[in-house]
């Protein structure tokens, strides 16, 4: 019997409902015997994996891999992520590095195929890293299947403060957030801005992004989102929104940058 969470209600009620549930709702999910199964064969057999072959062979650990970073739709595509994998994060010119979505980044990096001579599957705390992962994007999954604002709302929560920390420039963080469709789609919204905002020139996407984040925040900077009260401020601006926002009507690029700038 798969878990479905409970969610007693929409929008801001809801989702206050949610965080004070969540721990455990997810131990709830967890305690699901096909979920302990997983957990239990991930622990048992990820340690014998030696190369991005033997993981991508074997699918049932595969897919929890690939589920632990959001990467779950890519389960048929053995020979994408086996380059990913073998390729490594560490010289230039890999794969990842390639990758708009950072995520097959940190999903090289976790597993360390292509960048050491011993991977780190082979770490003694690594099962416990990437099944709680897994576990944290199973709940957001299930979430998902009855409010999808929801679930966007708890991947922002957990990857802005990441990439808060990062030491990256600021702009850096922002093509960061533009290249991750989930990120995008929470801070856009969130800032008031229409789905045809992804159709002007990048470069202007980021400065309309820093100065609605410091009309907003009082920072232009993605570092403010590090902040526990700041995070919970973005969330709620997106989820007060995200029901309401105007699709837009297509328009050409220049019509749009010429709306924005009147704004």
């Amino acid at each position: 019997m798969s878990f479905q969470p409970v969610l007693a209600l929409g929008g801001l009620a809801g989702w206050g409902f949610l965080k004070r549930t969540m721990a455990v709702q997810q131990a709830a999910q967890q305690a699901v015997p096909a979920n302990q199964r997983d957990e239990a064969y991930f622990r048992d057999r990820i340690g014998k994996i030696d190369t991005a072959e033997q993981l991508v062979a074997d699918k049932r650990l595969l897919r929890i891999a690939l589920t632990a970073f959001g990467l779950e739709a890519d389960m048929n595509s053995g020979a994408f992520i086996r380059k990913v994998l073998t390729d490594g994060t560490l010289k230039d010119g890999t794969l990842s590095g390639k990758l708009a979505n950072k995520q097959y980044q940190k999903l090289s990096a976790a597993f360390g195929f292509g960048d050491f001579s011993v991977p780190r599957t082979k770490l003694s705390d690594f099962p416990d890293k990437i099944l709680a992962q897994y576990q944290a994007r199973q709940f957001e999954t299930a979430v998902g299947t009855q409010n999808n604002s929801f679930r966007l709302a708890m991947n922002a929560q957990r990857e802005l403060p990441a990439l808060a920390g990062q030491k990256i420039s600021e702009t850096a963080k922002w093509f960061t957030i533009l290249g991750n469709p989930p990120l995008r789609e929470v801070v856009q919204t969130a800032l008031g801005l229409p789905r045809s905002f992804a159709s002007i020139d990048i470069d202007q996407q980021v400065a309309v992004l820093q100065t609605r984040a410091e009309a907003a925040f009082g920072s232009e900077g993605v570092s403010q989102f590090a902040h526990p009260a700041t995070l919970e401020a973005l969330t709620q601006r997106f989820l007060t929104r995200s029901d309401s926002q105007t699709q837009g009507n297509a328009s050409s690029p220049g019509a749009i940058a010429l709306q924005l700038l009147r704004r």
